[in-house]
């Protein structure tokens, strides 16, 4: 169990770094309109990857996909989750970011059969797939969550991604031994998923 605490540990730290700059506009204002803005945009930010089937789906496959392959699949999701980062401030920003939806279906499509096929890449290559795909992903949740609050939205949002993929490294330690059948037949699941969602593209 010592390799999920550390995910979980460090959910404050990012959440009171992101959150605390406007956390004190909004007290110091002493608006609590404001106050219940921040609230609820952290709520919304939190629960939005967990409603979207293509978006949950990637971070817990992430993370199942870090824990079988890589030698410290703990830092993955942290490295994940800065480009997520940076992806939603473009996000919020309203940057052109080309073909948002097809490579987030690609995404899908590409960790499904790398669980399915247990295939290994190099770790230059795991790391610029990951940045990718995490670009497209937080971009997607940056342009449906732009706002006056889009710091606690940004915040909440981070905060599940970092559990989903927390989740999924738990499975990927737990599974293996217990039941090795059930990561393949995820993975071709997840695969399928993708290529559904890639299908209006083609």
């Amino acid at each position: 169990m010592k390799t999920l605490r550390h995910p979980l540990l460090r959910v404050g730290p990012v959440v009171l770094a992101l959150a605390l700059p406007g956390l004190c506009a909004a007290h110091g204002g002493g608006d609590a309109g404001a106050h219940h803005d921040a609230v609820a945009a952290l709520w919304a930010g939190f629960v939005h990857p967990l409603i979207g089937a293509d978006h949950w789906t990637a971070m817990l496959a992430f993370g199942l996909w870090s824990s079988m392959t890589a030698k410290r699949a703990v830092v993955m999701p942290f490295a994940f989750t800065a480009m997520v980062m940076v992806g939603a401030m473009l996000g919020f920003k309203h940057a052109p970011v080309a073909v948002v939806d097809p490579l987030i279906a690609c995404s899908l499509f590409v960790l499904g059969l790398l669980i399915a096929m247990r295939w290994t890449i190099p770790s230059w290559a795991g790391a610029l797939m990951a940045s990718a795909f995490a670009l497209f992903h937080g971009a997607a949740h940056g342009f449906e969550l732009a706002g006056p609050a889009q710091t606690f939205a940004l915040a909440g949002m981070l905060v599940a991604t970092l559990l989903l993929q927390g989740l999924g490294i738990a499975l990927g330690r737990w599974l293996p031994q217990r039941a090795p059948w059930l990561p393949r037949l995820g993975g071709a699941a997840l695969a399928l998923f993708g290529a559904v969602l890639l299908g209006p593209f083609a």
